[in-house]
């Protein structure tokens, strides 16, 4: 890899999404123009594990498997079984390198906070049993995601973390590598930058959750839009410019925070380590 051309990795993009369909490959070749040298694409629910797998493959990139908090209030346990098989089946594909979307969401209204906690219990066993690392939904429950995680010990990257400084610190304690994204743009955004500028550098990975959590330049308030201006839709390629917020925030370069956070990216993810060294294309 060119060191003086800064290189990235978007660990949780939705390229599966449906703001997407029919434009992925032209998505994806406007990442890669950027210098998004790979992106994640975690599943959300059963029904769209096979559409991951076959971007991933497709695209060169990977993928993730497992059933999203908003999606338990419908999901089954014959859905936990349907995962657990989808695992063991893709025991040798390279390119599934992590559990996820996971997690807990207290913020949505209507959720059954039991029923996301069953859920998110049996899937890092699941992770556990696989041996794979977890991709976290953290929303307003860092601290009950955190009380599971010490009692199953699996890692991974808490995605669109904006929990506290303790919280951050007792998640990379644990192993976990910290996502920042479209939100760290927003001066207003006070406690995402303050985490952005004081954790270690070895905390960081970066993601867009592409096609939401849109950065500043894309965001259109509420008047705008009864103005008819369309709210922007992340991409993937919004990634370089994301990361020169953060290198900015830090002070450092963006050829240093490139090569930071894809290295973390890849500890935090050793399949995707593993790939990324054996330089496996699309279709492989």
């Amino acid at each position: 890899m060119d060191v003086e051309t800064p290189m990235w990795i978007d660990t949780h993009c939705h390229l599966d999404a449906g703001e997407f369909e029919g434009e992925q490959e032209a998505v994806r070749q406007r990442a890669r123009a950027a210098g998004v040298l790979h992106c994640v694409v975690p599943a959300v629910l059963p029904a769209n594990f096979d559409a991951v797998r076959k971007l991933a493959h497709r695209h060169g990139d990977s993928y993730a498997l497992g059933i999203h908090p908003l999606c338990t209030g419908s999901a089954t346990d014959e859905d936990l079984a349907v995962l657990d098989r989808a695992l063991a089946a893709a025991r040798d594909d390279a390119r599934l390198v992590a559990v996820g979307e996971i997690g807990l969401d207290y913020f949505v209204p209507g959720l059954d906070a039991a029923r996301q906690e069953h859920f998110y219990r049996e899937q890092l066993r699941l992770a556990e049993r696989h041996g794979l690392p977890v991709l976290l939904h953290v929303r307003r429950s860092a601290d009950q995601l955190l009380r599971e995680l010490r009692r199953t010990p699996v890692a991974g990257i808490a995605h669109a973390f904006n929990g506290s400084l303790q919280q951050a610190r007792e998640f990379v304690k644990l192993g976990f590598r910290l996502g920042f994204g479209g939100t760290v743009t927003y001066e207003r955004a006070l406690q995402v930058r303050r985490l952005a500028r004081e954790l270690p550098a070895e905390a960081l990975v970066l993601e867009t959750d592409a096609p939401d959590i849109p950065p500043r330049w894309l965001y259109r308030t509420a008047e705008e839009r009864a103005a008819g201006q369309p709210q922007g839709r992340n991409e993937p390629a919004e990634l370089p410019a994301i990361g020169a917020v953060l290198a900015e925030l830090r002070g450092v370069s963006l050829q240093e925070l490139a090569a930071v956070t894809t290295r973390n990216a890849c500890t935090v993810l050793p399949r995707l380590g593993a790939l990324l060294q054996q330089g496996a294309g699309p279709g492989s």
